[in-house]
């Protein structure tokens, strides 16, 4: 009996392409994480460049926003100064003005200049009722803690102080303080305008780092979906050929079977007695019943040639003593 032939030509080739097909798939699903890894990996180093870049404009924006505060700072005292000048020439005109808009200084100035008038009156007039004189004191307490509510107002604007008694030397020295605090406001605009232009340009490149950025996570995106894709393509087809696969191995292990089985038969058709206890013991019955065994296992009939002899040998025994008696 032959062997069943093995898996079909045709199964074997649908295998051998499938493997093949399979192997590219695995290919293209690399070359396309590989790919993403790269956009990954310049965007991950795009997005650190801006990172960097970012912090030094913060910086450098936190630097123009201090210089400006300065400007400001010299613009408010300039403005004020100039507001107790024009005040100043009023006064000098004879034209006092009041209400909350006027100069602090010159505020702290007629206030403080009230305030040593009742207090030489107090010392001095010497005609002063009771009544006047506690008058006095009241208004007294008064201005001095209106002098102390001023005074940190000046001081924190920083203006000088001024002599009510010269106002044209208090006007000079107010011009020139003014003039002072805006030329210093001019240099720290000028300053902040020149910061400015140094944060432009970073600014540019802010933009394009960010441009860049999404360019390469699209990119990132766009391969990885690829390489998904690829990959579940590969999934699928690799279980069709597993399928192929455990059908070969079936056939297989079924072509053996049918091997195994057919060399059992051959081997017991072909064995003799001493490995077949039931012919072995059919043999000997036959044997015992007076036959003989020759090698194989067959049963020989006696031999018609000594049955002859043992005859002629009878005949001639009854013959020599026929002769014996007749002598007698």
């Amino acid at each position: 009996m032959q062997a069943e032939e093995g898996p079909s030509d045709d199964l074997r080739t649908r295998l051998h392409a499938m493997e093949s097909k399979l192997r590219r798939i695995w290919g293209q699903r690399d070359a396309h994480n590989e790919s993403a890894k790269r956009a990954a990996d310049s965007r991950n180093s795009v997005n650190e460049q801006g990172s960097e870049l970012r912090e030094s404009i913060k910086s450098r924006m936190g630097e123009q926003k201090d210089v400006r505060s300065q400007a400001k700072l010299h613009q408010a005292r300039r403005d004020e100064i100039q507001k107790s000048i024009r005040e100043l020439i009023s006064n000098k005109k004879g034209r006092r003005g009041d209400g909350p808009g006027r100069s602090v200084v010159i505020q702290l100035s007629e206030t403080v200049g009230e305030i040593e008038r009742i207090e030489n009156r107090i010392m001095t007039d010497g005609s002063l009722s009771l009544e006047k004189e506690n008058s006095l004191i009241k208004k007294l307490r008064s201005l001095i803690a209106r002098r102390d509510e001023l005074i940190p107002e000046v001081e924190q604007q920083n203006i000088i102080s001024i002599d009510l008694s010269d106002m044209d030397e208090s006007i000079n020295k107010l011009r020139a303080e003014a003039d002072n605090e805006h030329t210093l406001m001019i240099e720290q605009n000028k300053l902040a305008d020149e910061i400015w232009e140094e944060i432009k340009p970073m600014l540019e490149e802010r933009d394009f780092l960010r441009g860049e950025s999404d360019r390469l996570h699209s990119l990132f995106i766009g391969e990885r979906g690829k390489a998904d894709e690829a990959h579940k393509g590969g999934v699928e087809l690799l279980s069709k050929v597993n399928e192929i696969r455990d059908e070969i191995k079936s056939q297989h292990q079924e072509r053996e079977r049918l091997i195994r089985d057919h060399n059992k038969s051959v081997r017991e058709a072909l064995r003799g007695p001493d490995e077949d206890e039931n012919l072995a013991e059919s043999l000997t019955e036959r044997l015992l019943e007076g036959g003989s065994i020759t090698f194989g296992g067959t049963v020989a009939e006696p031999n018609s040639e000594g049955q002859n002899e043992n005859r002629s040998t009878k005949r001639q025994t009854r013959k020599l003593g026929t002769s014996r008696g007749r002598k007698r």
